[in-house]
């Protein structure tokens, strides 16, 4: 079989090692570190507390703490890549909070140096898009013209009565602006999605996948929503009104999904974990790497891939 030229034969989908490998001729891995940000949403800026769902321990790996030069958890981190995966080179990813919420020297001077560090080819930044201003969107086109630069936009759901369910504090168009914003700059452009609140609906996340082909996304990452504790979805949850999606509905709704994505966006996760300490529910049992083949046996039990409704 006969696959668009940006999946994986394999996997049936634009996986965002495989285009990092079809890009850089090697393997490149993301080392995550924590530069000390807050967000908007906990500062009182846009709001206090933060979305119900987070608890940025269920993601962050224990290595990144703030206080810890940067310098250090890279090279932690990129020893770590370095023995695990045999990686040669790396991506800084800003992961933890809202990374372009400070001021343009500071945000100058954590890109920079992550940017000077041996074998790093480039920076991920993770961010809302009610919290990029046009002068922080600059700065990352100006480091772009000479590194590789991903903006990663958290976006979560494209219904707006869900935005403020779940106390995000921005809207769908607060995103369409930020995207805009960025086009034609030199730096790509991921969106995170959150499939399992309340009222999720199937057909809506395909439609989603759609906006995605039309804003011309490089990449995605879903997730699956779960409960972690020290968040109020855990209260919600303990009350009995919350339900997460079970493993069958989110493998379904991301199959689905991905058969409306266009070929040409990667992949960069297909769903969400937490350290078990914090993780409530769901409980699926799977390891991570059993997770994903999940999903891609779906695909493959379907003799589907990634854009095959869109009759490339």
């Amino acid at each position: 079989m006969t696959f668009p030229e940006d999946i994986h034969p394999n996997l049936r989908i634009n996986s965002y090692g495989y285009y990092l490998r079809r890009r850089f001729g090697q393997r490149i891995s993301k080392v995550n570190v924590d530069a000390g940000f807050t967000c908007p949403n906990r500062d009182g800026a846009k709001g206090s507390g933060g979305c119900i769902y987070c608890n940025n321990s269920s993601f962050s790996p224990s290595g990144t703490i703030p206080n810890i030069p940067i310098e250090e958890q890279m090279r932690a981190g990129i020893s770590y890549h370095k023995k695990r995966l045999g990686s040669e080179k790396f991506i800084i990813y800003f992961q933890k909070h809202t990374n372009t919420y400070g001021n343009l020297d500071m945000l100058r001077d954590v890109y920079t140096k992550a940017l000077a560090y041996p074998d790093v080819i480039g920076i991920s930044v993770g961010t809302r898009p009610d919290a990029l201003g046009n002068d922080a969107i600059e700065l990352l086109a100006e480091l772009a013209k000479k590194h590789y630069v991903c903006l990663e936009i958290g976006l979560q759901s494209t219904d707006d009565s869900t935005l403020e369910k779940i106390n995000r504090r921005h809207t769908l168009n607060d995103y369409i602006d930020a995207v805009k914003r960025c086009s034609g700059k030199g730096i790509e452009l991921c969106t995170h999605l959150i499939y399992g609140f309340t009222g999720d609906k199937k057909e809506e996340f395909v439609k989603t996948a759609q906006l995605m082909g039309e804003l011309s996304m490089n990449s995605v990452k879903l997730h699956q929503l779960h409960v972690v504790k020290g968040t109020r979805l855990e209260a919600l949850y303990k009350a009995g009104k919350f339900t997460p999606v079970t493993i069958e509905e989110y493998i379904e709704a991301v199959a689905d999904f991905l058969e409306h994505l266009p070929a040409g966006i990667s992949i960069q996760r297909l769903y969400g974990s937490a350290p078990l300490e914090i993780n409530i529910s769901p409980n699926w049992g799977l390891k991570n790497n059993q997770m994903w083949y999940a999903i891609i046996n779906e695909m493959i039990a379907r003799n589907s891939w990634q854009g095959k409704q869109l009759n490339f």
